[in-house]
Formats: structure tokens, C-alpha cells, sequence
């Protein structure tokens, strides 16, 4: 089969489409025909050896999904031909976090094509308990963008605790999370602030669309004077103390990315004074990634696409990630 594969010393240089044997299953495995992968920050990292990467060499590729092509002896509940997403995290489902709901943060997991192969690739084999089926009326395009660009904004929000009637402001509102961001926000009964510079993302709900600059003028108008209940922003360092600034006392801030650096500087006195919450998250659970897909198929949310890919071309498709040109989601088209 063909797939993407990176070898040390890692970097996208590094990444090469290549034929490699097909993968065989075990007893609890699913082996998956890729027919879309979505392209997110996570899979740059990997490919750039910043995070656990194994096995090496690597095939990539954390959101994705595809016809069931094979099971093994114990799988149930699944046939050959069925369209399924992957739920993208590697968990035991027996340590202390995985059995109080918290598999997406289990201490023996990881990420499917980081601490395993991935989803860049003709197959794909991935342990049944992260096989989800979507409906015939869920596209490839809007169903393999709710494991990582859905289900983070997703459980950002639910973490915020955000109430109907509560301001929320999403930076990066264009992007892969934000998008979703946006549109649940509303859904839950949010008024909803976008920082972007893509009209289009009125599009998806938002009340307005507005620069950072701007942002505390847009709050005046939308929210009576009054700053915002929540702030999420997975952009990092370059918008963390400004996107502060724009919460209410009380106020929380979510934060899932570090597109623009790792690090942060903030003014605690803002932090303490004015009782502002930080909360970290990453991914969510899997119950919430079901309650997504019948969202999707509801048509309730969907993505925005800028770009599909061949999997010939996935330099293109990750360098793409940091494309000032780029206008949605990211994917790569497999065998569709």
C-alpha cells in the first residue's frame, strides 16, 4: 500500500509517499480503507519529531476515516463496507483517568498516528473501540473533521461551563477549531465575537467579525458594555494577554493551541484581581465526538473547505497549515 512515511531525522523534508507492506490486524483490531484524513497543527509537530513519535519510521495522521476493510475475532457491531471516523486518541480504558469518562487524557495513551501509525495512508488499523459509523448523509469532508477540528472546540466549550446568553469570543475564529468553535457557541445559546480576517465566517453564525483590535468595540455593541464571559483561543503566544483583556471579572480563558509560540507572557494582577479563570484542554471524549456526529448529520455543523489534497501531495497539504492564502479546512483525498 501507499502511505506517507517520515524517518528519522524528522521534518517535513523527511516525508515521503512510498509503497510499505499492508498492515495486518490482531484479534481487537480494525484494519480501515482511508478515504479522507484531515490536516491539523498536530500532524506538523509529529512529522517534526515534537511530540512521542512511534513507531519509526511513521506514517502520520491523527483525523481520519474510511470503509471498514477487515476485523478481527472480537470486534462486533462492525461490518465490512461501513463508513466510520476514528476517535483519536490511544487509551486502556483501565487507569483512574480512562475509567472516570476521561479516556482522551488516559496515562498510558497518546495520539492515533503519533504514539501509532496513522491515517496517511491507503490502510489504516486502529483498535475497535475508536471506530465510530457515520450516517450515508454525513460527507466524507464533514465527518473526518469532527475527531480533532470538532470534538476540541467542542469540549473547550462544555470545560467553559458556557451558559445561554453568555459573550463568547473565539480568536482564530477561521480556523480548523474555530470554525466549530463558532458554530456550537451559537447553538448553546451564546452571542459570539469572531476574530478573523474571513468575512465568511459570519457564515457560520457569528454575531460579529472583527479584528482583535476591534474586539473590545464589538463587545460594547453586542454585550451592553459588558467584557466576555469566555475567551477561546488556540492561537498561543501572539493573542494570549490581549485575548485576557476581553473577559469579564470572572471570566474564563480556554486554551487548546500554540500555533504562534509555546510560551506566554500575562499580567497576574489581571489574573488574580479580577478571578479569571485559565482552563487547558485537549481533545474530548468519546461520547462527545457521537454527540457531534449527529450534529453533523443533522447538518447543524459543518466545515468550512478551503483545499483537498492527493495523498501524493501532502508536503503541500501540512506546509499549506501556515498559508496566509488559506481560507478553511485542509484535506487529503485518499480514495474518496
Amino acid at each position: 500500500m501507499k502511505a506517507a512515511v517520515v524517518n528519522r531525522p524528522f521534518g517535513l523534508d523527511n516525508l515521503s509517499v512510498i509503497d510499505v507492506p499492508d498492515a495486518h490486524i490482531s484479534d481487537d483490531e480494525v484494519k480501515i480503507r482511508v478515504a479522507y484524513a484531515g490536516i491539523n497543527p498536530v500532524d506538523y509537530y509529529i512529522i517534526s519529531g515534537l511530540n512521542n513519535v512511534n513507531p519509526v519510521p511513521h506514517i502520520p495522521g491523527s483525523e481520519f476515516g474510511g470503509y471498514v476493510e477487515e476485523i478481527g475475532s472480537k470486534v462486533k457491531n462492525l461490518n465490512k463496507g461501513d463508513r466510520v471516523i476514528v476517535y483519536p486518541r490511544v487509551f486502556d480504558g483501565t487507569c483512574d483517568l480512562c475509567i472516570s469518562g476521561k479516556e482522551y487524557l488516559c496515562r498510558n495513551g497518546g495520539i492515533v498516528g503519533g504514539i501509532t501509525n496513522g491515517g496517511f495512508a491507503e490502510y489504516a488499523v486502529v483498535k475497535y473501540q475508536n471506530v465510530m459509523k457515520i450516517p450515508n448523509n454525513v460527507s466524507w469532508e464533514k465527518g473526518v473533521s469532527l475527531p480533532i477540528a470538532g470534538l476540541t472546540a467542542f469540549h473547550a466549550l462544555i470545560e467553559s461551563g458556557i451558559q445561554p446568553d453568555d459573550t463568547v469570543v473565539v480568536v482564530g475564529a477561521s480556523g480548523n477549531t474555530g470554525q466549530f468553535a463558532v458554530q456550537l457557541a451559537k447553538k448553546m445559546g451564546a452571542k459570539v465575537i469572531a476574530i478573523s480576517s474571513k468575512p465568511w465566517v459570519k457564515e457560520l453564525g457569528a454575531d460579529e467579525v472583527v479584528n482583535m483590535n476591534q474586539a473590545l468595540n464589538a463587545l460594547q455593541r453586542v454585550n451592553g458594555g459588558r467584557l466576555a464571559d469566555v475567551v477561546i483561543d488556540s492561537i498561543g503566544s501572539k493573542t494570549v494577554g490581549r485575548s485576557i483583556k476581553l473577559l469579564d471579572t470572572g471570566g474564563k480563558f480556554v486554551t487548546f493551541g500554540a500555533l504562534t509560540g509555546q510560551t506566554a507572557s500575562m499580567i497576574i494582577s489581571e489574573i488574580y484581581s479580577r478571578e479569571i479563570k485559565i482552563i487547558g484542554v485537549t481533545g474530548g471524549t468519546r461520547r462527545e465526538l457521537s454527540r457531534l456526529i449527529d450534529l453533523a448529520s443533522r447538518n447543524e455543523v459543518r466545515p468550512i473547505i478551503w483545499k483537498v489534497f492527493s495523498l501524493l501531495d501532502i508536503k503541500a497539504a501540512i506546509s499549506s497549515l501556515f498559508s496566509r492564502e488559506r481560507n478553511g479546512r485542509i484535506l487529503v483525498k485518499v480514495s474518496g
